[in-house]
């Protein structure tokens, strides 16, 4: 296989099956219900029963759910596969297994998770070309990325069942991570949901323990306009005597999930409240543990690992979930891609998320430490915008802008928005083009001591961000 053949057929494959993340959730790219995914599985010989599963939903925080507790259940000698999404570099992200032993050869995905600055220089940041960050330790590396090869002979293998069931962009790498999970023959696999749980392509696997992290309104044109309706679509996830931890009790949701773990009859913990539901008890409960995954809001996430952990009957590794980052090739959640200046980015992308976020560079500001906030950020346009503007940070600086692709809202329309709603003029600007929004972010650092950058609202802004700290 050639590079060059391997990117004609993936491009292909983009356009004839687009993926929800590029093209939105029209009908093209995304297609609810478990039928099409049910027969393509039977075509692949049903990989998925070869290995025991873990699922795991949610509005936000299932990505590192799911990170952590991969990195958790590889210490144990488990060769643990891990499926997630959305990608930010390459769709093999969504695709890693995670094995101790020896460390697994580079990967070809040069900008995989998880890196923080690489030494990498950018001479806007200043009067000379000073590194932005450290060079990183990749020794305590232990996961691999799916092969090209073995993606490209999937594709080629498959592509006229993809054509008969009319299948979608998840369903084609569903299936692949599955068969590849089979054929590597791992022991166990944490599989995040796409979207919802009840008619999410995921949702044909019957895991030894079901994780729903938290629920927020986000997709509310499809999963419903209310938390207990979205907390009923994530709550089909819920299988018959499976038991189930949920992140956070909240009173809207956790009747909608006690009444369906009852039907189930699916014994229910909850995470964050142990004198609602019976709470299995750890040895420790992770507060002094310090993340490489940094943002405030991983505290919630922590508590949900450590939960599942004690129902699944597993000791926590507590070494091991605290470098999740670099094990398991985790990035854009509170990444740090430079610490001169600090600049973090973050996936978080509804305003569930984006509260826990503003807030945290809220408080580091209130702290003394830093003297300027800059924000660059992006939305796709179909995300609450009025819902996140009363959130953002007052006293940053914001440059707005506009990642490629259809979905996102143009720079100007942001600002648009953003001023209307002022009641000073704080002189945002609106550049268009990601790369050279960061630029300008670095340029005006420059003039600082201790600056801030953050640049988020959108996993686009933040996958055209990186390469530029790489």
């Amino acid at each position: 296989m050639k590079e060059l053949e391997y990117k004609e057929l993936l491009d292909r494959i983009f356009v004839r099956f687009p993926s929800v993340q590029n093209s939105g959730f029209g009908k093209e790219a995304y297609k609810p219900g478990l039928e099409h995914m049910v027969e393509f599985l039977d075509v692949l010989g049903n990989p998925h029963r070869a290995y025991r599963t873990v699922h795991v939903a949610g509005t936000n925080g299932k990505g590192s759910v799911c990170n952590m507790l991969a990195s958790a259940l590889a210490a144990t000698d488990l060769k643990t596969g891990l499926y997630t999404s959305p990608h930010i570099l390459d769709f093999r992200e969504r695709m890693r297994i995670l094995e101790e032993g020896d460390t697994p050869a580079p990967s070809s995905l040069d900008t995989a998770g998880g890196r923080g600055g690489l030494g990498e220089c950018l001479p806007q940041y200043g009067q000379s070309r000073q590194p932005l960050g450290c060079h990183f330790d990749r020794s305590g590396e232990i996961y691999k990325l799916v092969p090209k090869e073995y993606v490209f002979e999937f594709l080629k293998q498959w592509g006229s069942e993809f054509e008969r069931l009319n299948l979608s962009f998840f369903e084609i790498t569903t299936g692949m991570a599955f068969k590849w999970f089979a054929d590597e023959g791992v022991d166990v696999a944490v599989i995040e949901v796409g979207l919802g749980g009840r008619l999410d392509s995921t949702n044909v696997i019957v895991p030894e323990l079901s994780i729903i992290t938290s629920i927020g309104l986000d997709h509310c044109d499809l999963l419903g306009d209310s938390l207990e309706a979205i907390a009923g679509e994530k709550a089909g996830i819920i299988k018959a005597g499976v038991p189930v931890v949920i992140g956070e009790y909240r009173p809207e949701t956790a009747p909608v999930f006690i009444a369906k773990a009852d039907a189930c009859k699916s014994q229910i913990y909850f995470a964050n409240s142990p004198d609602r539901i019976c709470h299995p008890q750890t040895r420790n409960d992770g507060r002094w543990v310090k993340l490489d995954l940094q943002g405030e809001y991983q505290e919630a996430n922590l508590r949900t690992v450590l939960t599942a952990l004690a129902v699944l009957g597993i000791e926590p590794d507590l070494e091991a979930i605290a470098h999740t980052a670099v094990r398991a090739g985790f990035g854009g959640r509170w990444e740090h891609l430079s610490e001169r200046p600090l600049v973090i980015c973050d996936i978080g992308h509804n305003a569930h998320a984006l509260k826990h976020n503003f807030g945290q560079l809220e408080s580091m500001m209130a702290s003394g430490e830093y003297d300027c906030l800059i924000i660059v950020y992006a939305v796709m346009a179909d995300k609450d915008l009025d819902a996140i503007l009363p959130l953002m940070p007052q006293q940053a600086h914001y440059i707005f802008t506009t990642p490629k692709g259809k979905r996102a809202m143009p720079a100007a329309k942001i600002l648009e928005r953003y001023m209307s709603g002022q009641d000073q003029v704080c002189y945002p600007e609106a550049i268009d083009d990601v790369q050279e929004a960061v630029r300008e972010a670095l340029k005006e650092a420059s003039a600082y001591k201790k600056p801030i950058i953050y640049i988020g609202g959108s996993t686009f802004a933040v996958a055209e961000a990186k390469p530029l700290f790489q």
